[in-house]
């Protein structure tokens, strides 16, 4: 299958060039040239299929083109070798728990299947080393890291704001050494995402360093992360859920995670519609509300991984429905909350339920309980382990969280980074100075 880009001034590509390009030249996003859908036989199954099989056979229809069957089994299983469970936290209310991976964060699926994606495009090419660069607000980075930790032929540039992201999220992508370089930008998220976009384009650059983004722009990240929406579906229809009245609220930032989902959709997945759940960074809201998209600088807020000021993810948002504000919006609604808001939802939801929400799965939940019509099932993405956000979620609650052995074993790794400014010339020389 040909990948093509949403800006549409460049040529087609194969798979494996838009998993190691990242970013098309005319700095459009790569997307399948079709979309295909699953069998109608594949959702009766669904609901009693295992993780693993639903990856196999949705990666198959999505990849089978380019890699052979057994590989990319192989490649699907290895990635999901961990439970994602859909946890009823109320009548009606169910949140899927992403956070049972390595680094306890939904992003180890993206982060997992892409590392060996490009392990598999890259054997064999007598020790050519692909640089990955990756952008992170808090939880990419160490998914990202800890999934490309070791990989022959791969070295991992992870860049993240200086101060803006949680000591634990910090620990898990600057402690890890080997191929992994932390680079400490002053600066924002958007800042971080500039510079990435920026190196991309830097042909002298590229002509030394074979780079490549692991960020939600590079199509074998955000893919995979349809994986878990079929799965979501098929555990709500297993418990009882009524198949054609099931509604998903995505926490949303970067806009990769819920395009994922908006293509499981395409793909027949029988969701009735999405919530786009957003912070303070209100940027998609105000674009549903008046249909101008107005992207800025982000503001920090106490769900910090979604503190995204210009999602990248937008321009396949409109490329998918064709650029009509209308076809968008009959789809998915949205809603902004305030720390305030997220921290009272915090707050009542452990109170009322026994259930502990991170900060990204309160803005999904609240949404859910504000928007969800009778009848409606309503799946949130709990998106971090509440650990993560640990003195934030403390500070709330008034209640202890205890921090899984895995998150404890990365805090007490020794701190290891590179202080860069927000300026590109600084963060070329030290690309060049890596080599």
């Amino acid at each position: 299958m040909k990948y093509r880009s949403t800006a549409g001034k460049s040529p087609d590509v194969s798979l494996e060039e838009a998993v190691v390009k990242g970013l098309a030249p005319d700095r459009g996003l790569y997307m399948p040239e079709r979309i295909g859908r699953m069998p109608d036989g594949f959702f009766d199954r669904l609901p009693g299929m295992a993780l693993p099989e639903i990856a196999a056979e949705v990666a198959a229809t999505l990849f089978g083109e380019d890699i052979d069957a057994e590989s990319l089994d192989t490649i699907a299983k290895d990635t999901l070798n961990f439970p994602i469970p859909l946890v009823k936290v109320k009548e009606g209310r169910y949140s899927l728990e992403l956070f049972h991976g390595p680094t306890l964060a939904f992003k180890d699926v993206g982060a997992r299947f892409m590392a060996r994606l490009l392990g598999y495009f890259n054997r064999g090419n007598n020790g050519r080393m692909v640089n990955v660069l990756v952008a992170t607000s808090g939880d990419t980075g160490s998914a990202v890291a800890n999934g490309f930790l070791g990989v022959d032929g791969v070295r991992v540039f992870v860049l993240y704001p200086k101060g803006k992201v949680s000591p634990i999220q910090e620990s898990q992508f600057t402690t890890l050494g080997r191929n992994i370089t932390a680079l400490e930008i002053d600066g924002t998220f958007d800042d971080c995402q500039a510079l990435v976009k920026q190196a991309f384009l830097d042909k002298e650059l590229n002509g030394m360093m074979m780079l490549t983004s692991a960020n939600s722009i590079n199509v074998a990240r955000f893919l995979p992360q349809m994986f878990y929406y079929f799965h979501a579906w098929g555990q709500a229809v297993a418990a009882g859920a009524d198949p054609e009245n099931i509604v998903v609220c995505v926490p949303s930032g970067n806009f990769g995670n819920i395009t994922a989902g908006l293509i499981a959709k395409r793909m027949g997945l029988p969701i009735k519609r999405f919530i786009a759940a957003n912070n303070a960074n209100d940027i998609f809201y105000e674009y549903l509300k008046t249909g101008e998209y107005n992207p800025r600088h982000s503001v920090q807020t106490i769900a910090n991984a979604m503190d995204v000021g210009d999602p990248s993810n937008f321009a396949r948002v409109l490329d998918l429905y064709g650029h009509s504000h209308d076809a968008i919006a009959a789809e998915i609604s949205g809603c902004t909350y305030t720390d305030g808001e997220i921290a009272a939802t915090l707050s009542a939801t452990l109170r009322e339920t026994g259930y502990q929400l991170d900060p990204h799965g309160a803005v999904a939940y609240r949404a859910l309980e504000e928007q969800l019509r009778p009848g409606e099932t309503g799946i949130f993405l709990e998106t971090a382990h509440p650990a993560k956000f640990k003195e934030t979620v403390e500070g709330i609650t008034g209640e202890e969280i205890a921090i899984p052995e895995r998150l404890a074993a990365f805090m007490a790794g020794e701190k290891r980074s590179v202080p860069l400014p927000a300026d590109y010339e600084a963060f070329r020389q030290c690309l060049k100075e890596s080599l």
